[in-house]
């Protein structure tokens, strides 16, 4: 039932903004989910914070895609606790493996495999030196301390128009 209350709410924030991401990208540990794969054991029960589930939903219910970009050393563990709790088949790309590129390898990537300009995604971690690289590439990144939350999607969907609208009026 929370799930439900998190993706109405979700479905009404988005409904706020007129500029949209083409794709929204999510980091795993400590974004999506409150550890580090590294530290756990396939044969644990993950579970996500308390409003990554309605959060994307309502994503894919808005026709946005989502996709991962992990640094994660265990990307067997992260995939198979994403199959656990029944959110693999939502994102259109999954780029779990370990890197020293903060993050820049998998967008590099991601970009590559769905055709999607930077500029056109948003970007949630909890590590502030990957929103920096990132940012750089020209994509929309929200820092997120305690994990992805309807604040948090607030405040990606404002940053994300503000600089869709400003690169538009440049144009």
């Amino acid at each position: 039932m929370a799930d439900e209350r998190v993706k109405e709410e979700a479905l009404r924030t988005i409904a706020l903004f007129q500029v949209l991401p083409k794709l929204v990208v999510f980091d795993l540990d400590y974004t999506l989910w409150p550890f580090y794969c590294e530290c756990r054991s396939k044969r644990e029960m993950p579970s996500l914070y308390p409003h990554s589930k309605g959060i994307l939903y309502a994503l894919k219910d808005k026709g946005i895609d989502v996709a991962i970009a992990s640094r994660s050393p265990t990307p067997d563990i992260a995939k198979t606790f994403l199959q656990k709790l029944g959110i693999q088949t939502m994102f259109v790309v999954q780029e779990i493996f370990s890197s020293w590129t903060h993050k820049t390898e998998h967008f590099q990537r991601i970009q590559r495999r769905t055709g999607i300009p930077f500029k056109s995604m948003l970007f949630f971690d909890d590590e502030y030196r990957n929103i920096e690289a990132v940012s750089k590439m020209g994509v929309t990144s929200v820092h997120v301390e305690n994990g992805v939350n309807l604040d948090k999607l607030r405040l990606g969907l404002r940053n994300f128009s503000r600089s869709s609208t400003a690169s538009q009026q440049q144009a």
